[in-house]
């Protein structure tokens, strides 16, 4: 079995972008991960999208001169980016290829109206309860609980924005207090728009290979994915709590890692403000109950203990579906090789990439993605 690095990385810009086409975005990513890793052809291709049409990834990578190699396309809701890198990297560990592209992709803003949406077949689409609503309930929740307060959902917005700022591919970048939060556009009782992730156009890519031993190279220290289990009343937590948890603990054990304060850097996935407080506590950041006065105690800020999302995460990039997980795997490598510039966390060794994907009915999350990252 091989041990498996990260050779190269790229994204496009990200953003409402519609009049740049897939094969715009993913050339734009794919070009500068294959230039990052010194190379020019791959063995396989995995290619994580959720609305690309049937033949996307052959389409797109056709463009690119990849041709006659395996293409698999994968749809995992929102960890459809990060389930293509989970299943690259497998092939690189197993032997199965040498070289592998892991590729996600996403065009929202001209090729489809919306997020995903609930199937009106389940009992959320019948009664409406799109994501927005799903983790407004959470919030409420935890607002009802004690567990929370508004300001401090706020807070978690406030501090992306903050961290956006020295990050050139997000595009909302501008600082936002707790004010303008909350006196922002109400979009799901309690959740105010600035603290909802916009929809978004991107692509990122990574190129996998067995690691060489070089010194400072990123390797994959393990990479867990589980689907949600049924959600019902014999949890005690919120939706979403505890299929990260889950998974938090199969990486964990996977990277010999004792306790998640070895952790240097955190992305998660932040779709909204509560999203994040609860992934925070799912992953043992905080515990239950005090994600959200983790924030505003600096914790998770760039400088403090457990830094989350410093590239400002999926309330500043944006959430193209299929890109987000490697956006996210990119922003991780680049903080392991200290290039994340005005964004950087200091002496960062091990980074932690979560991506969680929603929409299957009554249960808990349709899949939950954790890669634990080394620099070497």
């Amino acid at each position: 079995m091989n041990r498996v690095a990260v050779h190269g990385v790229g994204t496009s810009r990200f953003g409402r972008q519609p009049d740049r086409d897939l094969l715009a975005l993913a050339a734009e990513a794919v070009t500068e991960a294959l230039s990052d890793a010194g190379t020019d052809s791959v063995d396989a291709v995995w290619v994580g999208t959720v609305f690309g049409a049937p033949g996307v990834a052959q389409r797109v990578l056709r463009s690119l001169g990849i041709t006659e190699v395996p293409i698999i396309t994968v749809e995992n809701a929102c960890a459809s980016g990060t389930t293509a890198f989970v299943e690259a990297h497998e092939a690189v560990r197993t032997g199965r290829y040498g070289r592998v592209l892991a590729l996600g992709v996403e065009q929202m803003s001209s090729a489809f109206s919306g997020p995903i949406v609930p199937d009106a077949t389940d009992p959320e689409g019948v009664s409406g309860l799109a994501m927005p609503a799903l983790y407004a309930m959470s919030a409420s929740r935890y607002l009802h609980d004690g567990a929370v307060t508004t300001e401090q959902l706020a807070a978690v917005s406030v501090k992306n924005r903050a961290h956006a700022v020295g990050n050139p591919r997000a595009p909302f970048r501008d600082r936002v207090s707790v004010e303008e939060v909350l006196g922002s556009r109400m979009i799901a009782d309690p959740l105010t728009l600035l603290q909802c992730c916009p929809t978004s156009d991107g692509a990122a890519a990574a190129i996998l290979a067995p690691a060489t031993g070089t010194p400072g190279e990123i390797t994959v220290r393990a990479a867990a994915m589980r689907s949600g289990r049924v959600w019902d009343q014999s949890s005690a937590h919120v939706w979403g709590h505890d299929i990260v948890r889950d998974t938090a603990t199969d990486a964990l054990e996977a990277a010999a890692i004792d306790s998640i304060r070895d952790i240097d850097v955190f992305e998660v996935h932040d779709a909204f403000t509560i999203g994040e407080i609860v992934t925070t506590e799912a992953l043992g950041i905080a515990a239950v109950g005090e994600g959200g006065a983790a924030v505003v105690a600096g914790t998770t800020s760039l400088g403090g203990a457990m830094p989350v999302n410093p590239s400002g995460g999926l309330l500043s990039r944006g959430h193209p579906l299929g890109a987000t997980g490697l956006a996210q795997i990119a922003e991780i490598t680049w903080q392991l090789r200290g290039q994340a510039a005005a964004r950087q966390v200091d002496s960062a060794r091990l980074g932690l990439v979560e991506t969680m994907g929603g929409g299957v009915s009554v249960l808990d999350g349709n899949a939950c993605v954790i890669t634990i990252l080394e620099a070497s």
